[in-house]
Formats: C-alpha cells, sequence, structure tokens
C-alpha cells in the first residue's frame, strides 16, 4: 500500500545540499538562518559507505530530507533504470526520506544514457507508459513519489494535450504528485510560446507535493529569447512573481531553492531562500520588495 500523498516535508524553504555546505547546515547555531529542509539527488549516495554518508547521516539527524532522482528515465521507450531504482530503494530504507521525486522525461534507452532530461510527447500512449513506469516505482519504494515538470527547448507537433493536461492526467492515472517547478515554467513558456500565467492557473494545488525555485541563463537571438536551465543564479523576478501567484492561491507548499552550478557561499544560498520564506508566510511586498521590481 502507497504512503499518503500529503506532503510530510515542512511548508517551508528547503536547499538543495552541495558539499560546500555541509558544515554551514550542521554549525548555523542561529535556528532562524537554517533551511527548513534539505533535498539532495540520491545517486551521489550510490556508495555503500565513505564521508559522504557520514556527512549525511549527520544531516539527516537534524534536517527532514528530499531525495530528488537524476536517473530514474521514467519516460524511456525500454523502460525505466532498474539499477538507479533499487539504489533508491537501499537509501530509502536507510535514511527514511520525507519526500522521492523524479522528473517528466526519459534519459536513455537500452543501449546508451545521456546526461540530459529529455522531453516526452503528450500522447496517450506516452502517458500510459510513464503511468505504468511510475507505478513500478512506487511498488519498489513502498510510498507515493513526485514528478517534476520539465524545461523544455522543444515540443512535439503530435502532441495530443497541453503540459499541465498531461500532469493532471498523470497523476491522476499513477497516483504520483507533482514537484513544481516554477523557473521550469518560466524557461519553458519562453521557449515554446506557452502563456505563463495559464500554467500556473491551471495546476491544481492538491496534486502539488514540493516545489522549486532556480534560475537561469538567457541568449538572446533574432527568433527571440532562448532561457537554459542552469540552476546558476538567482532566481528571476519572473519567476518570484508567478511562484508568489500560485501561493497566493495554494497557501505554503515545501519550497526549494536549487543552486547546481558556479555554487554560491551560504549566505547568498539563504538569502534566497529567506525571499521563499516571505512569501510563505504572506509577508512579501513587505519584506522582499525589491524581488518584484524590474
Amino acid at each position: 500500500m502507497l504512503a499518503p500523498l500529503s506532503p510530510s516535508l515542512p511548508p517551508s524553504g528547503g536547499i538543495g545540499l552541495k558539499s560546500v555546505h555541509f558544515n554551514d547546515v550542521l554549525n548555523d547555531d542561529d535556528e532562524t538562518k537554517r533551511p527548513g529542509w534539505v533535498e539532495v539527488h540520491p545517486q551521489n549516495y550510490f556508495g555503500d559507505g565513505g564521508p559522504l554518508h557520514r556527512w549525511l547521516t549527520a544531516i539527516a539527524g537534524v534536517y527532514p530530507l528530499s531525495f530528488h532522482s537524476v536517473g530514474l528515465s521514467l519516460g524511456s521507450a525500454d523502460g525505466l533504470n532498474q539499477h538507479d531504482l533499487d539504489k533508491i530503494a537501499d537509501l530509502c530504507d536507510r535514511y527514511q526520506p520525507a519526500m522521492v521525486s523524479d522528473h517528466l522525461s526519459w534519459s536513455g534507452n537500452a543501449h546508451d544514457r545521456y546526461p540530459d532530461l529529455l522531453p516526452v510527447p503528450y500522447t496517450q500512449e506516452a502517458l500510459d507508459h510513464f503511468s505504468t513506469q511510475i507505478s513500478k516505482v512506487q511498488d519498489r519504494l513502498r510510498r507515493a513519489i513526485l514528478i517534476e515538470n520539465p524545461s523544455r527547448y522543444l515540443s512535439y507537433c503530435d502532441d495530443e494535450m497541453s503540459e499541465t493536461d498531461f500532469i493532471s492526467a498523470l497523476c491522476k492515472q499513477a497516483g504520483c504528485g507533482l514537484l513544481f517547478d516554477i523557473n521550469n515554467v518560466e524557461v519553458t513558456a519562453t521557449n515554446v510560446g506557452l502563456d505563463m500565467e495559464a500554467y500556473i492557473d491551471a495546476i491544481d494545488p492538491d496534486i502539488v507535493g514540493e516545489m522549486h525555485l532556480a534560475g537561469h541563463a538567457r541568449e538572446d537571438h533574432e527568433s527571440g529569447p532562448l532561457l537554459i536551465d542552469d540552476h546558476g543564479s538567482i532566481v528571476s523576478n519572473v519567476t518570484w512573481r508567478l511562484y508568489q501567484r500560485f501561493i497566493q492561491r495554494a497557501g505554503a507548499k515545501p519550497t526549494l531553492i536549487e543552486w547546481d552550478t558556479d555554487i554560491p557561499e551560504y549566505e547568498v544560498l539563504m538569502a534566497e531562500v529567506g525571499k521563499a520564506e516571505a512569501i510563505l508566510s504572506s509577508d512579501f511586498e513587505e519584506r522582499a520588495p525589491h524581488a518584484l521590481s524590474g
């Protein structure tokens, strides 16, 4: 029987945990400056022991954990990555994370694995296949998982439904939830020509178990801007506005600041967490008006 889908992470700001910040999250005596929870990529902890596990064991004793997988390749026609699934199951038994998630994507086939999260077509056939793979994961882990909306650079000409309709149907059919990445909404909407606010408004808050905020890079071309989901900078003003719009309707949700390239100092990362906390506490205009400028 699957675990209930209701969020078990605190509805507060968390951080994507990097090794350079291990000391910071353990040694910061000021609890008001600590994240509410931390997230890790379980693929980084597939070894059986060593320093990484000693650190994570100590951190898990202080903070709720979320596992954000990047390698199950649920959309692959040949099926999911069984090796990664078995390793994640072992880590779940070991650390009992509050949440487990992966992506609405594929990243390999029977012969190769790719370092990218590639989009799936929004067709009924793809929906049925993806739902089957999620069911296999949830059965193996004995819990419901979350699936993250993608950042896209192209769309398929034979799509049969919108991204938001696909996500809604997937969560209903597979019994999973949504990891709602607001930066990915801005990236996708800009790159493939969607209405950002309509996308935000189409998501049912009840299926959202966790949220992500991140920065992106921008390239300007004659054909228009191209946004690249590099997680290497502060959250954009547009993403903050979209996030605020959703939270005003949905209420507080566990919200992660994701920063995976050009890793900043801990204080910079926590300043972004502070902006999210201001929105979550419905005091955004007073505490962080600069994030709405521009």
